[in-house]
């Protein structure tokens, strides 16, 4: 597996861009988060080409902004098949669509939708209400010869390592959100992780890198960007 990311940052880091990135995972290319700076990022990067399958964590506008504009360059500019967007149950299948409904009208002309359960080693985490409350997010799992995990935003991380630590054992590389501020509810702040380092190859992303406190153990994606796992 390798994952390249697209952007680091938050809603509001605009210098790191949207948290996002290209998973090449069983030979299929994914798209983790689709939010308004990744489609002009694929763009320069001259990435887009490669996007066949799409996956959000949740529907925020820095994790889902620009997913119109991707699907319409898939149709128009490049004249290509629909991608996929992968939905992890029937009620966020409908989120999706209706949040595309007001820019596309018909999205089934512009992306497939097919559940998450049809690719093999894939499988999701509910977090709702744990990154805002009342509110729909999703972490990822993927799995072939070893596992990465992918956090989505998500304010209370306990549940998620209560989930991977009933797993097989497999080595494990997990991409963790984090804030450096303690009072932000709604990403894991770094101290938090501190109990689950051990065992874990762990990379937080979603934050400032020039705020990293002196004593966070917690290595930034910001610095690597690219990785095999």
């Amino acid at each position: 597996m390798q994952i390249k990311f697209l952007g680091t940052g938050g809603a509001f880091d605009v210098d790191y861009l949207n948290s996002a990135a290209l998973v090449e995972f069983r030979s299929k290319t994914i798209l983790l988060d689709c939010g308004y700076t990744v489609y002009p990022t694929l763009v320069k990067k001259n990435l887009i080409n490669k996007v066949e399958y799409i996956l959000l964590t949740h529907l925020h506008n820095d994790h889902c902004g620009s997913l119109a504009s991707l699907l319409l360059h898939k149709s128009i500019i490049e004249k290509a098949e629909r991608p996929i967007i992968l939905y992890t149950s029937e009620q966020f299948r409908m989120q999706i669509y209706d949040f595309l409904v007001i820019q596309l009208k018909e999205p089934e002309k512009y992306a497939e939708f097919v559940p998450i359960e049809q690719i093999e080693g894939l499988r999701c985490i509910d977090t709702y209400g744990q990154h805002v409350e009342n509110f729909q997010t999703y972490a990822y799992i993927f799995e072939e010869e070893k596992r990465f995990v992918y956090s989505g935003d998500l304010g209370k991380p306990d549940n998620l390592f209560e989930k991977l630590e009933k797993l097989p054992h497999m080595p494990t590389c997990i991409f963790h959100d984090i804030t450096f501020e303690a009072e932000n509810t709604g990403h894991t702040y770094y101290k938090k992780l501190l109990p689950y380092l051990n065992g874990y190859d762990m990379f937080g992303y979603h934050c400032d890198p020039t705020k990293v406190p002196d004593d966070c153990p917690v290595k930034l994606v910001f610095y690597q960007q690219s990785f095999m796992v």
